[in-house]
């Protein structure tokens, strides 16, 4: 018998085990949690769908005999299949950590690597022994700023060595970079190979020493041209010409957000008719439309410059979608130039559902596709193997299907809380959004976003005001 290609066999066991994880559930007898889940024929069809469009959208090879009989996904025959969730490209959970981390919550002296990567070496100088490689986001803390080029720090494992000052940078709000910066008012470094110090303020004085490049000098008092420091328990004279301000570098990053996210479930009839009703409203506010995605992208960016969003930028999230919807939505959505967030449940997905094809399409047309969950259940009734499961399936499908990166999930029926958001960073989303009727939020917030519920009645008026917050 040919061998199920690699990709066929952990579609085929993805969505087995996932179905396996949740047939146990509907009879469960727990207290409140009965009929939590109903594992269905139709359920059983619908994974098998799954399973054959992940094969077809491989490498062409033929579906086998084995894989095309559904066997492996026979789920009555008792046979035993990994429940572990997929495995998952988490190489960016650090970086993503970093970004959800206000400036409140960093420490006095955290500071953040900026560059690519940055060794961290046994002694102030580029020849010393290399004790760790850091890589951007990863951050230390100063212990001292030996002079311009080169602080000692201690790393997240307690261990101490020096780096290149010159790569990190102490996060902060506009709020706390004043203060930061008094801090270090006055100082000074050499910014040449050397500078000498002089008895008096003249250049044909007594020379009664030198000071290195880079290293600090906090004069006493300095006019344009001569600063009087002290020096080996003694007055001198260096010239001003050699001297720059030092300040550490601050990456002042925005921790207070106004987006408003419009919400918009098609599964309540008359969301897709309110939302067609409402964009023309919207467009003549002025309003700047932005998908999740673009706030995913601009959030990234400030990690290296302070940039902002954009004014009056609204987000349209549309969610519940179904292969009988999705055509509808995304032709209404694009008559009106709007370019919106689709929060996609993946077990719509497959050959009589939304296929790769249409998610192709949507994405060529400028949409943002998203993790709308998997079955559609509130996280937050399920247990902690359910949630992360649900979590890791919808993104891994979704990304197999569109072949880019899934970075935010839309909580089906907005069930959120403390738990399902660790379990959404786990799982390597960026952001999460909820249901909650606020336009502003903090850096903190961002795996637990508010979004307003816009109930198919709501009139103009009524959108209007979420998003101006009148």
């Amino acid at each position: 018998m040919a061998a199920v290609t690699t990709r066929s066999f952990i579609a085929f066991l993805l969505i087995a085990s996932f179905g396996i994880l949740f047939a146990g559930c509907g009879s469960a007898s727990t207290p409140g949690n009965e009929e939590e889940f109903s594992f269905t024929a139709e359920d059983l069809a619908r994974f098998r769908d799954l399973a054959k469009q992940a094969d077809m959208a491989g490498s062409g090879t033929e579906v086998t005999s084995e894989a095309a009989s559904g066997a492996v996904m026979d789920l009555t025959t008792g046979q035993k299949l990994p429940t572990e969730p997929p495995v998952l490209d988490l190489s960016l959970m650090k970086t993503y950590d970093a970004v959800r981390a206000g400036p409140g919550i960093a420490s006095k002296d955290s500071y953040q690597v900026t560059n690519e990567f940055l060794n961290v070496r046994s002694s102030s100088n580029v020849t010393s022994s290399q004790l760790a490689r850091l890589v951007r986001g990863d951050s230390v803390t100063v212990l001292e700023f030996v002079d311009a080029a080169w602080a000692k720090v201690r790393m997240t494992d307690n261990r101490e060595g020096y780096l290149s000052q010159r790569y990190i940078a102490k996060i902060v709000s506009e709020e706390q970079l004043k203060k930061e910066k008094e801090a270090f008012a006055g100082q000074y470094y050499v910014n040449f190979g050397f500078v000498n110090v002089r008895k008096g303020a003249d250049s044909d004085s007594e020379k009664l020493g030198e000071l290195p490049g880079q290293a600090f000098v906090k004069p006493v008092s300095h006019d344009d041209n001569w600063a009087r420091i002290s020096f080996q328990g003694k007055e001198g004279y260096v010239a001003m010409q050699y001297l720059s301000p030092f300040l550490p570098n601050f990456l002042v990053r925005q921790n207070t957000f106004t987006l408003p996210i419009l919400h918009y479930r098609l599964s309540q009839q008359g969301s897709l008719d309110a939302l067609i009703r409402h964009l023309p409203k919207l467009k003549a506010e002025g309003v700047s439309f932005l998908t999740m995605d673009q706030f995913a992208d601009l959030l990234l960016k400030q990690q290296e410059k302070d940039i902002r969003l954009p004014p009056k930028a609204v987000v349209i999230a549309v969610s519940d979608l179904t292969a009988q919807n999705v055509r509808t939505a995304s032709d209404a959505l694009t008559a009106a130039g709007v370019k919106a967030t689709l929060f996609i449940p993946t077990k719509e997905l497959g050959l009589s559902g939304i296929t790769e094809k249409t998610l192709l399409t949507l994405l060529a047309n400028g949409f943002d596709i998203e993790s709308g969950g998997h079955t559609g259940d509130d996280l937050r009734s399920l247990t902690n193997a359910q949630v992360e499961l649900e979590l890791a399936q919808s993104r891994k499908l979704l990304e197999d299907y569109t072949h880019g990166q899934v970075r935010i999930v839309g909580y089906p029926e907005g069930g959120v809380n403390e738990r399902v958001a660790q379990y959404a960073a786990q799982a390597g989303y960026l952001l999460g959004v909820g249901v909650a009727p606020d336009r502003t939020f903090q850096r903190e917030q961002l795996l637990r976003l508010p979004s307003f519920l816009v109930s198919p009645t709501a009139t103009d008026q009524e959108v209007i005001t979420m998003v101006k917050g009148q």
